[in-house]
């Protein structure tokens, strides 16, 4: 069976790292041990990288530079590398989340995993990219165990 490939929005890395209560901090570990795969563009790397080394984030998750660093190595390897091809912009009504629209469909992602559903949906309809909560992810995951 087909692993399952999504996009993890910057805001369930935030979350996961933030807290081991929730279905994010899960779905991180469900990464790491190779149970999805993962989309993910230079420019989307590179928010990750920069949003989880704020001194604000850092102070919710108590990692440091180094530990982000490692992480981030880490994750790589669960990674499909995505070459941004199409721009479709504006599609949505923030700027910032456009790459992460682009980055998902150039990836032909499954899913867009991610918190901020309302600011993608508009454009999801028109591509026919599925929207998930963590905590529908997760379940989706359970239910597709062997």
């Amino acid at each position: 069976m087909k692993k399952p490939c999504v996009l993890l929005d910057t805001n369930i890395l935030v979350a996961g790292l933030s807290s081991r209560n929730g279905a994010s901090y899960q779905l991180l570990r469900h990464c790491f041990d190779g149970k999805f795969e993962t989309v993910a563009s230079v420019p989307l790397w590179l928010e990750y990288e920069a949003t989880l080394k704020r001194a604000e984030i850092r102070k919710m998750h108590g990692l440091s530079v180094r530990d982000i660093d490692d992480l981030l190595n880490n994750l790589a390897v669960a990674v499909r590398p995505t070459t941004l091809h199409y721009l479709w912009r504006p599609q949505l009504s923030d700027p910032g989340d456009e790459m992460v629209l682009e980055t998902a469909l150039n990836g032909a992602a499954d899913a867009l995993v991610t918190f901020n559903i309302g600011d993608f949906k508009a454009a999801a309809d028109i591509f026919g990219l599925k929207l998930l909560l963590p905590a529908d992810f997760l379940t989706t995951l359970k239910r597709s165990k062997p």
